[in-house]
């Protein structure tokens, strides 16, 4: 929830309306995180995870993914709909940001891997300043949202 809070703190300070769309993204991504984390802590101690945290009992490794596999769909389905939202045309003339859909999805999807294959995730804030490709695609992302409100021609 401190993501979230910290979004609507944004907002409030710089006193401009809180998009109903950034509050869904902000606790989709904050919740993909969340159980990234766990899942990696989980893995990480294995028998002795009870030992470590009692809730972690409460999980397994494929509940967590299931679980995660929910969040990532909701979170890039949340972020189409966000890109062809009546307010969104309305604000910047078109649907054009629908083509930034390629950086979310695969920086989810390199999250996924690294959290999976690297056994990543732990610390979430640590992989995303130092995965280059992560880096790259949100510098890539910025840079084409950027392109398509700035320097777009709109029709």
């Amino acid at each position: 929830m401190g993501f979230v809070l910290r979004a609507w703190a944004g907002a409030v300070a710089i006193p401009v309306p809180m998009s109903h769309w950034l509050l869904i993204l902000m606790l989709l991504g904050a919740l993909f995180l969340a159980l990234s984390k766990r899942r990696a802590e989980l893995v990480a101690l294995a028998d002795d995870a009870r030992h470590h945290r009692r809730i972690l009992a409460e999980y397994s490794p494929y509940l967590l993914d299931q679980m995660i596999g929910v969040v990532t769909a909701s979170t890039l389905l949340a972020y189409a709909l966000y890109t062809i939202d009546v307010e969104t045309v309305r604000k910047f003339g078109d649907d054009r940001l629908v083509w930034t859909l390629p950086f979310p999805l695969y920086g989810i999807f390199r999250y996924l891997y690294l959290v999976h294959q690297r056994e990543g995730g732990g610390n979430p804030s640590e992989i995303l300043v130092t995965d280059r490709p992560l880096l790259m695609c949100a510098a890539l992302w910025g840079a084409t949202v950027i392109g398509l409100i700035y320097f777009y021609p709109v029709p």
